[in-house]
């Protein structure tokens, strides 16, 4: 193989290990950022339910309308 097509390969296996390095980072920060939409979503359930009587936020017309 000659030497540019080794450096090639080189450039392009650097490339490939970073790429993976940023979607493995990304994975972990998409599930800790479901989870804690899970758990807001919950909260704010919860909270609504407390309020009886009152109609749900999802539902309110928003102030501007």
């Amino acid at each position: 193989m000659s030497e540019v097509m080794e450096e090639r390969i080189a450039y392009l296996e650097r490339e490939l290990a970073d790429l993976s390095d940023v979607v493995t980072r990304q994975s972990g920060e998409i599930a800790a950022l479901t989870r804690r939409m899970a758990m807001l979503l919950e909260r704010e359930a919860g909270r609504e339910a407390e309020e009886a009587g009152t109609v749900p936020l999802a539902d309110q017309r928003p102030p501007h309308w």
